[in-house]
């Protein structure tokens, strides 16, 4: 009985390593559609997040799927501002950079393509 323990005991941490090492995170996150982020606060910029579009009752929510499994919802906002997170606690940082929304929350960061508008062109035609 005393020797069952101790090769038990020996085999466990075998088990622990055996799991961790199997554990890694996928390189990018499943999904058709992928963005440029940095997340876990790593300062490299990769197009490993996946996007998925949901949209309710005339909403549109984006869901970004890291490489880990985590992920982030965002709200699109209708008056052309650009995205607010849609859970959570802290708020988005955003900005326009090179033509492409650059997106901060917390240490994770997303660069999002952007479709602007044509402005509206008003005025008489005679």
């Amino acid at each position: 009985m005393l020797s069952l323990s101790k090769h038990a005991g020996a085999a466990l941490p075998l088990l622990l390593a055996a799991c961790s090492s199997s554990s890694e995170p996928p390189p990018v996150a499943a999904g058709d559609e992928h963005i440029a982020c940095a997340v876990g606060g790593s300062a490299k910029l990769a197009d490993v997040c996946a996007v998925e579009r949901s949209e309710k009752n005339g909403k549109l929510t984006l869901i970004v799927h890291h490489p880990d499994g985590a992920f982030r919802r965002f709200d699109v906002m209708t008056d052309g501002s650009g995205l607010t997170v849609a859970d959570g606690a802290e708020p988005a940082q955003t900005k326009l950079v090179d033509g492409k929304l650059d997106v901060t929350v917390g240490p994770d960061r997303y660069v999002f393509p952007v479709t602007t508008k044509a402005p509206a062109v008003h005025g008489n035609a005679g």
